[in-house]
């Protein structure tokens, strides 16, 4: 990997991040990216054993100064409220906001679908992303500028038939994040990133069929890695990234390229 110095257009060294749902999986390759890249951290996630667990191994590859884990349910506004206030305390900006809580409780057909659990899904993965970029808009980046990643997913690009409120949700988070970029440039940069299958724990159900008989619909013939999602986000947030905004990058293996998203 090349070495990321000072005047390096993606070295984060000052930017503070604030990356939800970051106690494993995408969340925490993320933030382990955004940290090797010089930035300061908070995380946050539902489960406070799991979030300082995540913390202590951040810290142990990092300054343990520029790590903060704040445990808190995105869905809840206070939750939202501190985690935005606290980062901001702790290191004097917040330069950078990762959206990447999202919840799926629900499977299969939409006639037969919970309408609660459906309302939580878009609670959670859209209502709350908003709530999250507005705090930080007031907060800081407001009169400081910044930049947002909202992590979405192919599902909100194209029909699965197999998690439809998910992939709904992930469209609507997609489209949240053209209004953003458009009402908040220039200074504040919107993007959105849209992984296809990847290997984590909230995914393994797609693949649990076999994961060599899911990778091989994939021009890339494997499934996705957290680390595959965390180099471009980090990418997206830092300076080289300066005339992207109101974008959905794909990182999907090429599933997209063939017409269908396989069994996802």
């Amino acid at each position: 990997m090349t070495d990321i110095t000072a005047a390096h257009p993606q070295d984060l060294t000052g930017r503070a991040a604030l990356v939800t749902g970051a106690s494993r999986g995408i969340g925490f390759a993320i933030a382990a990216q955004l940290l090797a890249r010089g930035a300061s951290v908070t995380i946050t996630a539902r489960k406070p054993d799991e979030l300082a667990a995540a913390a202590e191994r951040l810290a142990a590859a990092a300054d343990a100064d520029r790590v903060l884990a704040l445990p808190g349910n995105a869905g809840s506004a206070d939750a939202r409220e501190e985690a935005v206030t606290r980062t901001v305390e702790r290191f004097g900006n917040l330069a950078i906001l990762v959206n990447n809580t999202g919840i799926n409780p629900t499977y299969g057909a939409l006639m037969d679908a919970d309408l609660d659990a459906v309302r939580k899904t878009f609670d959670t993965n859209v209502v709350a992303a908003l709530g999250f970029v507005q705090l930080a808009h007031k907060a800081w980046m407001g009169e400081h500028g910044g930049a947002v990643v909202n992590i979405a997913s192919v599902a909100g690009i194209r029909s699965s038939g197999v998690i439809p409120a998910y992939g709904a949700s992930k469209a609507a988070l997609i489209r949240l994040t053209e209004e953003l970029a458009w009402q908040l440039g220039p200074s504040i940069r919107v993007n959105a990133v849209a992984p296809a299958i990847v290997k984590t724990t909230f995914a393994t159900a797609l693949y649990a069929e076999g994961e060599e008989k899911v990778s091989a619909a994939y021009p890339m013939k494997r499934l996705g890695t957290p680390e595959d999602v965390a180099g471009l986000v980090a990418f997206l947030v830092s300076d080289a990234a300066s005339w992207i905004t109101g974008e959905t990058v794909r990182v999907d293996g090429g599933i997209l390229a063939t017409g269908s998203l396989g069994s996802a």
